[in-house]
């Protein structure tokens, strides 16, 4: 066999638009000092980044860096996917920034810097063949985030949140790291799709032995840190609340998708589905259950949505649960299920966009989310603003008109009966009506009578919060297409 690995720069080409992208951020910085050179930059680059990773992906599917059938680097259908949904977030975020950026405590450069980096994380982390790639990806879109949740000058709750945000992810990462080693003691291999062979083989009774199980339980323990599933959760909160409100949103979307996407490749791919089905069933049903149980005690805006995206979580976990039953592993009932899983992902990250996009626009450049009450009346004094960030919590309720929200979790719950997890299927539904009651009086409280006058939003924003709920509308009406993408 030979050792010397095939390059296909085709491939490679979205991770080097991305990368391409920061380095270019950089230099502008460095040599034109002129802030709005740097945010056009970086927003160019973003876009260009999403074009680049569809025309990839339509191409059809490629492999680089092989030895043998073993690939570091898979562009698929659901790689590309991912990579569009990053740089378009990416791109969002940088939008929701303006205010917050021309408030002057926070340095531009490093900002789209640091934003294009975790950008490369994002791409990268969808082509990831290997458990190296996997963790190195993850991390680099990770990395930035510390820096990000704590860079606006002279804020004490931002340094808090960062370092918050930081001892936690090390932690999760050196969990993730001692259960990749140890999976390479029992079986010798690291890329994914050969450790999915070897536990599918049962080779020597592999199965049975207790490193193998004590090492998945660290792969999946160290991913859910990243997703924020109960009991792994506390972190999120703090750290949303703490951060700027545009970081607050990227970690709501981009940093939750990214840990999605990680999850179910080290579960689809390579472990075995008979240890994991459990424990992502018992994942899902505490992550939606407590976290729409304290999102109901939440009075602030962002606190509430955090909470809010950990019971989301749940639900995106849910159909991954289904592997705990023989019947949810057929290859019709597993494929699905991950179908279904990342349908769910993207279709609640433009939501969420929508929703944190909505609170930018109605509160402070430099104000945090503040709490409901500051956001009595708001859709009256501006109706358009008020009307999406509505449309965007009924979609995340599952309701109609908000039909993404609402095909999302049909997704999710004919995944589940098709995997014979009825039960689980009826935690969900059970779940999603506890959900109504914060999402319905968010909404009830933007039309009530005016409270505190809010300064009016900033053209930039709306614009961001037009883009993304038209988004959230049209896929809403073509549902399968994502879907299709998704199960590539």
């Amino acid at each position: 066999m030979s050792l010397v690995q095939s390059v296909d720069n085709v491939a490679l080409l979205p991770a080097y638009l991305a990368a391409g992208t920061a380095v270019l951020v950089l230099l502008v910085d460095l040599l034109a000092a002129r802030p709005a050179a740097t945010v056009a930059v970086a927003a160019l680059g973003a876009a260009v980044t999403a074009l680049g990773a569809a025309l990839v992906g339509a191409a059809g599917e490629r492999h680089t860096f092989c030895v043998g059938a073993d690939c570091s680097w898979l562009w698929t259908g659901r790689a590309a996917l991912v990579a569009v949904v990053i740089a378009l977030l990416t791109l969002g975020v940088l939008a929701l920034s303006g205010p917050l950026l021309r408030a002057g405590r926070i340095p531009v450069g490093e900002y789209c810097f640091l934003l294009a980096c975790a950008m490369t994380g994002g791409v990268v982390l969808g082509a990831a063949g290997d458990l190296i790639t996997l963790v190195v990806a993850l991390e680099t879109l990770t990395l930035p985030l510390y820096v990000l949740v704590g860079l606006r000058r002279g804020s004490l709750a931002g340094a808090e949140a960062a370092v918050t945000f930081f001892v936690v992810s090390v932690v999760a990462t050196t969990i993730t790291l001692l259960g990749a080693a140890l999976l390479y003691a029992v079986t010798g291999s690291l890329h994914l799709d050969r450790l999915g062979a070897v536990f599918g083989a049962g080779r020597e009774g592999l199965l049975d032995l207790p490193l193998t199980t004590v090492a998945v339980a660290l792969v999946v323990a160290g991913l859910a840190f990243k997703v924020a599933a109960v009991p792994f959760h506390a972190w999120a909160p703090a750290t949303y609340d703490g951060a700027p409100l545009p970081v607050a949103a990227y970690l709501s979307t981009a940093s939750k998708l990214g840990g999605v996407v990680a999850l179910l490749a080290v579960v689809q791919r390579a472990l075995p589905a008979d240890v994991t089905g459990p424990v992502l069933a018992l994942l899902a049903v505490l992550t939606m259950t407590v976290g729409n149980l304290v999102a109901l005690r939440q009075r602030r805006t962002v606190r509430l949505l955090a909470w809010s995206s950990v019971a989301q979580a749940g639900y995106i976990l849910a159909p991954l649960g289904a592997l705990a039953l023989a019947g949810g592993r057929t290859a019709d009932a597993r494929a699905g299920a991950y179908a279904a899983a990342v349908a769910y992902a993207v279709f609640f990250v433009l939501l969420e966009l929508a929703a944190f996009a909505a609170v930018v626009a109605l509160r402070p450049a430099d104000g945090d989310g503040g709490t409901l009450a500051d956001l009595r009346g708001a859709a009256r004094r501006h109706p358009w603003v008020g009307g999406a960030f509505a449309l965007a919590l009924i979609g995340l309720a599952g309701l109609p008109p908000g039909l993404a929200g609402l095909f999302a979790k049909v997704t999710v719950v004919r995944a589940l009966l098709a995997g014979h997890a009825g039960w689980l299927a009826l935690v969900v539904a059970l779940n999603a009506v506890l959900g109504l009651a914060y999402y319905l009086r968010l909404a009830a409280t933007l039309y009530a009578a005016p409270g505190v006058v809010a300064a009016r939003p900033a053209r930039i924003v709306v614009v961001a919060l037009g883009v993304a709920t038209a988004l959230a509308v049209v896929l809403g009406f073509a549902p399968q297409l994502v879907l299709d993408v998704a199960a590539r």
